[in-house]
């Protein structure tokens, strides 16, 4: 055995010797030519050493994060910024957004900004206390307003309130109309499923699929002009395929599946997802060099690179999906990123520690501990804290 070898408790406790294959992807470098459109929904670093109490709002580590919006970039991968990756809605709050998104914005060349995609949303009311469509209608232009002054193109996200008071499919259609009149660019709506927010149940004004659908259909042709695409986040790849199949010409469907996206991206002979992705953070070196493959018309190499980030994703997003976000910041600090593994309100103990030692493990598999032995190192200092000696 090699000094990398390291014991792991699986599932049941039992500590289980463990030798990385330790081959990283090499980080591909530019330039980067793809026929895709591909944004990573990136997570925030958090301030480790904040005095601030968790549960009073977010502390970032503003370097740290910058940092790592600078590896997407560089990878010739757009930014999705602010969105439900970086804990909005779910730690990160609106202000703490809004900052993030100038600061971004800010530390892009102005070649690189069109890259960079940011959320908009409602998430400063409080569901519970809107009265009115208005309400929400002027929740989402003064977060549209916000990011348009900053020159940031816009994700139009979901909103809970208006999951929360609408009565009707046509209380989305009039919403949606009235913010998509004060766009200034066309924006990326996202569907974003229940199983990422339960507070989305029943978006669209129905629980199933079918007539939901419908109704974001509507509002899209309604609306083609000002409307880039719309990012679905169901993983269901049958609805993405099917709602792709129907969207206008000129609008994009950007997969949000993270667990079809390879075949989504690659598409068929009726078409192809782009894609805006959390996956795509922590495999950022595959799907760059994936993503450049396929432009090559290397479907082989494509699917080499990126099938083996499949478990790896379905693991992150198991169910409870919406603490994804921990598993994404955990291959964060394991690959040196962020040198802890600390989290906004504090959601690195929303996981029980076996998915951390699978999480390791799947992701030597795919090539992207990018330093192996610092991997192990930091691995074994996790294990410490839950008092074992790896």
């Amino acid at each position: 055995m090699t000094s990398l070898a390291i014991a792991l408790p699986d599932e049941t406790g039992r500590l289980v010797t463990y030798e990385p294959a330790a081959r990283p992807i090499a980080a591909p470098t530019g330039p980067h030519r793809f026929n895709r459109t591909a944004f990573a929904a990136v997570h925030v670093v958090a301030d480790p050493l904040t005095a601030r109490e968790p549960s009073l709002g977010p502390a970032i580590d503003w370097e740290a994060t910058l940092a790592f919006r600078r590896h997407v970039l560089d990878l010739g991968l757009g930014v999705a910024e602010a969105m439900d990756t970086a804990q909005r809605g779910m730690g990160l709050d609106w202000p703490a957004a809004r900052e993030l998104i100038e600061r971004s914005l800010t530390a892009a060349a102005p070649a690189e900004r069109n890259r960079i995609v940011c959320g908009v949303g409602t998430d400063h009311l409080d569901p519970e206390e809107v009265r009115s469509l208005d309400d929400i209608v002027a929740a989402y232009l003064e977060q549209l307003a916000a990011v348009q002054k900053a020159g940031g193109r816009v994700v139009l996200m979901a909103s809970r309130a208006l999951a929360r008071i609408a009565t009707s499919p046509a209380d989305y259609e009039t919403v949606y109309h009235r913010v998509l009149a004060e766009a200034d660019a066309p924006v990326i709506l996202h569907w974003l499923g229940e199983m990422f927010d339960p507070a989305l149940a029943g978006y669209w004004g129905a629980n199933d699929f079918p007539p939901a659908l419908e109704t974001a259909l509507t509002v899209i042709h309604a609306n083609a002009a000002r409307i880039d695409g719309i990012k679905l986040s169901l993983l269901d790849d049958g609805k993405e395929i099917e709602m792709r199949r129907r969207l206008p010409g000129g609008v994009r469907m950007y997969t949000g599946d993270d667990f079809n996206y390879p075949a989504l991206i690659e598409g068929d002979d009726q078409g192809h997802s782009d894609a805006l992705l959390g996956i795509f953070d922590p495999i950022a070196p595959a799907a760059s060099a994936a993503l450049s493959a396929l432009a090559e018309g290397d479907s082989a190499t494509y699917h080499r690179l990126l099938e083996p980030t499949v478990p790896l994703s379905r693991l992150i997003f198991r169910p409870p999906t919406r603490h994804y976000k921990t598993g994404v910041v955990f291959l964060a600090y394991l690959n040196g990123f962020q040198d802890h593994f600390v989290m906004v309100s504090g959601a690195q103990a929303m996981r029980p520690l076996p998915y951390f030692t699978e999480l390791f493990r799947k992701a030597d598999s795919a090539g992207l501990l990018r330093d192996p032995e610092s991997a192990v190192a930091r691995m074994r200092s996790l294990l410490r804290l839950y008092g074992i000696e790896g």
